[in-house]
């Protein structure tokens, strides 16, 4: 049985049979968008995160089910896509579900593959609550580019090296 030990605006903090993880509150999951560009650059963003002190580098992604309505992940893949990118797909494929902090937290992330791509604006996510940086690196480039961002002082998020995977793209 869950007894909710903390409870704030976004997060609670749970206890079952003696485990305390997080959870969020209004949200049913998360997605992360694989997305290349018709001249083949991965699209990925940069910014601040708060809870690591540094710059990130992250696949677009965001909440599904925002305020807690049943969403489809794939609706809300081509949203995120968009929303932070500036780029619509045509086509998007559900690839997979994994944990994204098992011991930490019950969220779920579900892989997206975005194809078909067509630019529609500057991306950069919600004006005055996020502040994104859209890269379009091209794919032979990225595991460099991303080797100099590491080397500069950012993290980058594990779920890329999925995304050059599920790609084909070597990481060397």
């Amino acid at each position: 049985m869950d007894t909710v030990a903390w409870q704030g605006r976004w997060l609670e903090v749970v206890n079952r049979d003696g485990w305390e993880f997080v959870r969020r509150r209004r949200a049913t999951g998360v997605v992360g968008v694989i997305a290349a560009t018709p001249a083949g650059e991965l699209l990925l963003v940069r910014q601040h995160r708060r809870p690591v002190g540094v710059e990130t580098i992250e696949l677009p992604a965001g909440l599904v089910g925002d305020e807690g309505e049943m969403e489809d992940p794939l609706v809300a893949a081509g949203r995120e896509l968009e929303e932070e990118t500036g780029w619509k797909a045509g086509k998007l494929t559900y690839l997979c579900r994994a944990p994204s902090s098992a011991g930490l937290t019950s969220e779920t992330l579900q892989l997206v593959l975005a194809e078909d791509l067509v630019r529609t604006g500057e991306g950069g996510g919600v004006p005055g609550e996020e502040s994104i940086v859209v890269e379009s690196i091209p794919l032979e480039q990225v595991a460099g580019w991303l080797s100099e961002r590491i080397a500069a002082g950012s993290l980058v998020d594990a779920k890329i090296w999925a995304a050059l995977w599920f790609l084909g793209v070597p990481r060397n």
